[in-house]
């Protein structure tokens, strides 16, 4: 399949930005879908890439753009699919750069998925494998027969790894999410802890292909192989594509069960929705209709919040010992999922999502955990909940993402980081009074007074000793607090309002 043959598939109605005859005509031999701002460790030549385009931002879009358009153009794709719906054209930054470094350059309208491109690309792919001459094809023509079988019954993915390298002594060889889970292994390969695998993935050692699919840096999947020239190269591309038409019928199988768990969301966000209702939303999620449940909530940071946060909690979730959830998304971008959980154990995501903060570092990745609920009818407080820890999750950690349970907000400072930042800032300035305008010399030395005062438990002495002052210029000062905001740090009351407005400021 060539660049040029996607601009005359009917319902695709992708549109040529830049790109002469010789670009046009260049063969496509993958696809991969990205929206990281430097992707060329994922990338194989000859792809074409798939990008919403949530890494360009108008502050500093040519800097952004060379990084991007640069790494497609040293890592050999054939184009680039940009998509039109996050900025409403492609951005002439992106243009210009395409046209400088020879990449063809195709928009790709709001109303066209990412995955009808993908599928058009695999469809071809797979009807071009099954029409080449036999002294084409690395794998013997039985095992590809066999193959394509097993992936029609629906085989288990171990099973077909297996199959597919038994002609070659069916070597050490993995097939490996983003985050280092396990998709399948032949009998040959050792077990691998996430973290581990995802060191074997980004080291140099052994050969790894990425699975040709419509993905997030959350979710993709790749072919390992950790001893490099045991397989012949093009073997191992052949095996790829077999696990990516498996990858596809998986997904097409499963399709019921994420209406499902979109219907389940949708109905525990109405909060009005009554036992019955919420009973059989349950039900038809199978194993999740007996609980108990905790609600988790996930977004992503930066300009488009949410963008990729269901696959990366889908994932995330999948690395529990017995993941039972359902997984869907509201109408504000986030990601939702209703997990059975035990009574006695905590929602433990610590390390799935270290693992997912480095499959996009530059994008925080935030989520909110709820206490457990028992019953179905509980199911939408303990979606307010996980809302108020997602919020402090937020708060807390700005730049680099976090997980946060709604039983962790145990102080005054974390429990006041899940209220909203306006909300916040007024209760300050109402609170501080002429104090909360700390633009002057003598409100800013009042404030410091006030907080190390308070961090002393209101200790004349200690306060006096770690600001090296008198005691009786620590009184004077406290007094001009007391007098500013009208509040009596006699009272434990009044402490904590005045601690408070600090925590909010």
């Amino acid at each position: 399949m060539h660049v040029g043959d996607l601009l005359q598939i009917e319902g695709l109605d992708l549109t040529l930005v830049w790109g002469g005859e010789n670009l046009l005509s260049q063969v496509i031999s993958g696809v991969t879908a990205t929206d990281l701002e430097d992707p060329a460790r994922f990338l194989q030549p000859g792809e074409i890439v798939l990008s919403g385009l949530v890494w360009w931002n108008e502050a500093d879009g040519q800097v952004r753009t060379e990084r991007f358009v640069s790494a497609l153009a040293e890592a050999g794709a054939t184009a680039l699919l940009a998509g039109e719906e996050t900025h409403g054209a492609v951005p002439v930054d992106i243009v210009n750069s395409c046209r400088e470094h020879g990449i063809a350059l195709l928009a790709v309208p709001a109303r066209t998925s990412f995955r009808a491109v993908t599928d058009v690309v695999y469809r071809r792919q797979w009807g071009d494998l099954s029409r080449r001459p036999a002294d084409h094809f690395a794998l013997p023509e039985n095992v590809r027969s066999d193959l394509g079988r097993l992936v029609d019954l629906g085989t288990d993915a171990g099973e077909i790894l297996g199959r597919a390298l038994a002609p070659f002594g069916t070597p050490p060889c993995y097939v490996l999410t983003s985050t280092g889970r396990t998709i399948a292994r032949t009998a040959s390969a050792p077990e691998l802890t996430a973290a581990r695998a995802v060191e074997n993935l980004r080291s140099l050692t052994g050969e790894t292909l990425r699975v040709q699919a419509e993905t997030t840096p959350y979710d993709a999947w790749y072919l390992h192989v950790p001893e490099a020239g045991g397989v012949p190269p093009r073997a191992l591309h052949e095996i790829a594509e077999v696990i990516g038409q498996y990858r596809h019928h998986h997904y097409r199988r499963h399709s019921g069960r994420r209406r499902t768990g979109q219907d389940l969301v949708a109905l525990v966000g109405r909060g009005d929705a009554g036992t019955g209702a919420l009973a059989n939303a349950l039900e038809s999620c199978g194993p999740l209709a007996r609980g108990p449940w905790r609600v988790v909530v996930t977004t992503t940071g930066g300009r488009l919040a949410g963008s990729g946060a269901e696959e990366a909690l889908g994932e995330a979730l999948q690395h529990l010992p017995s993941p039972v959830f359902a997984v869907g998304t509201t109408p504000d971008a986030e990601a939702v999922a209703v997990v059975r959980s035990d009574v006695e154990s905590a929602l433990s995501l610590g390390e799935p999502w270290s693992l997912l903060h480095g499959c996009r570092p530059e994008t925080p990745l935030y989520a909110g955990v709820s206490a457990v609920t028992t019953e179905p009818t509980g199911l939408h407080a303990a979606l307010t909940q996980a809302r108020y820890a997602l919020a402090a999750a937020r708060q807390s950690s700005p730049t680099t993402g976090r997980v946060t349970s709604v039983e962790e907000l145990s102080s005054l400072e974390s429990l006041l980081a899940g209220i909203p930042a306006d909300v916040r800032a007024i209760f300050s300035g109402t609170t501080l009074g002429p104090l909360a305008r700390s633009d002057t010399a003598s409100h800013h030395m009042l404030l410091h007074t006030l907080e190390v005062f308070l961090a002393h438990n209101c200790s004349w002495a200690r306060t006096a000793e770690a600001l090296h002052l008198h005691v009786n210029t620590v009184h004077y000062r406290i007094e001009r607090v007391q007098a500013l905001t009208g509040r009596d740090l006699a009272r434990l009351d009044h402490k904590l309002d005045l601690r408070a407005a600090l925590l909010c400021r």
